[in-house]
C-alpha cells in the first residue's frame, strides 16, 4: 500500500520538512487557500516529488475530517506535518485560538485515529508558548486533555481573559505543546510518535508580516540579542523535522524542540529579559 505524508500548510516550514521525508511516498498538501497549495506543489513536483493537492480549514472538525477521508483513499497515512497557522498580527485574538489551538487540537484527534504503526507526526508550535508565564497545573491538564470540541469553552479562553492576539497566540502555542506531549501516550497505542518544534524567527512570509507590523522593532530586537545573532531559515528546521520524523528519532515521542537561537535563554537571563 502507498506510504502517505501529510503536509497541513503550504508555507516554506513545513515544505522544508517534507521536502527530507517524503521521498517515494505520496504527498498530500493541503492549505486553506488552493492557490498557496498549488504553488508550493508545483515546486515539489519539479524536485520530483509526488504530490497532490486539497483545501483544508484547521478550525473546522468537518473540514479536517474531509483531509482524514481524503488522505486514507490515497493510501497508509505515516507522516503528518502540521505547519499551519496565524500570526498576531494577521488575526484576532479568537481567529488566533480557533485555528492555532483548536485547528491542532483536532488535528492531532483526527489524525490520531488513522496514523500508520510506525508513522510520525510533528506539529510546528513557537518560541511564543516558551514566554508565557507558568500556568497552574490544572490549566495546563485542562489544555492539554480537553476533548477538542470543548476547549474553546474553557474559563481560561474567553475574551474577558484573553484580550489581545499575542496573548492568545502564546496561549495557543503553549497548548500546542502541552496538546502533543498528551496525544503521545494515545498515539503511542498505534505505534507512532508525534513531536512538536518551537522555532523562534525563521525567515518566512509570517515572519516578513511580523517583522515589518506593529511588534517588528522587538522582533529584530530578539534578532540582534540573541546568543546567535540572526533568525533562522526553514532549512535549519527541516533538519530537526527529518530528524524526528525518521529512524534517528525513533525514541522520541511527546517532546517539544525548542530552536529559537537561545532567544527565550536571553528572556530568561540575558539582555532581553523584561524590565
Amino acid at each position: 500500500m502507498t506510504n502517505v505524508n501529510v503536509v497541513i500548510g503550504a508555507g516554506s516550514i513545513g515544505l522544508a520538512i517534507a521536502r527530507r521525508v517524503s521521498a517515494g511516498k505520496k504527498v498530500l498538501l493541503a492549505d486553506i487557500t488552493q492557490a498557496n497549495a498549488e504553488a508550493a506543489a508545483k515546486v515539489m513536483k519539479d524536485a520530483g516529488f509526488d504530490v497532490s493537492t486539497t483545501t483544508v480549514d484547521v478550525s473546522s472538525r468537518e473540514s479536517v475530517h474531509a483531509l482524514v477521508a481524503e488522505a486514507t483513499a490515497l493510501g497508509e497515512v505515516f507522516g503528518v506535518i502540521h505547519a499551519a497557522g496565524v500570526s498576531p498580527s494577521q488575526a484576532s485574538p479568537q481567529r488566533i485560538l480557533a485555528v492555532d489551538l483548536y485547528g491542532t487540537a483536532i488535528l492531532l484527534e483526527e489524525f490520531g485515529d488513522v496514523i500508520a504503526n510506525g508513522g510520525s507526526c510533528v506539529v510546528i508550535s513557537s518560541q511564543s508558548g516558551h514566554r508565557l508565564g507558568a500556568l497552574t497545573a490544572d490549566q495546563d491538564k485542562a489544555l492539554a486533555t480537553t476533548p477538542a470540541d470543548q476547549l474553546l469553552a474553557l474559563p481560561m479562553l474567553q475574551a474577558e481573559q484573553v484580550k489581545d492576539s499575542l496573548h492568545a497566540y502564546q496561549l495557543a502555542k503553549r497548548a500546542n505543546v502541552l496538546r502533543v506531549s498528551a496525544e503521545a501516550v494515545r498515539w503511542g497505542k498505534r505505534g507512532a510518535r508525534v513531536n512538536a518544534i518551537s522555532p523562534g524567527i525563521i525567515i518566512t512570509p509570517l515572519a516578513n508580516d511580523e517583522l515589518t507590523g506593529p511588534r517588528g522593532a522587538g522582533y529584530r530586537r530578539m534578532i540582534e540579542l540573541c546568543p546567535v545573532g540572526r533568525a533562522g531559515t526553514p532549512d535549519e528546521v527541516g533538519t530537526v523535522g527529518a530528524l524526528l520524523m525518521g529512524a534517528d528519532g525513533a525514541f522520541i515521542t511527546g517532546s517539544d524542540f525548542l530552536m529559537d537561537g537561545g532567544v527565550t535563554a536571553s528572556y530568561h537571563y540575558g539582555e532581553l529579559a523584561p524590565q
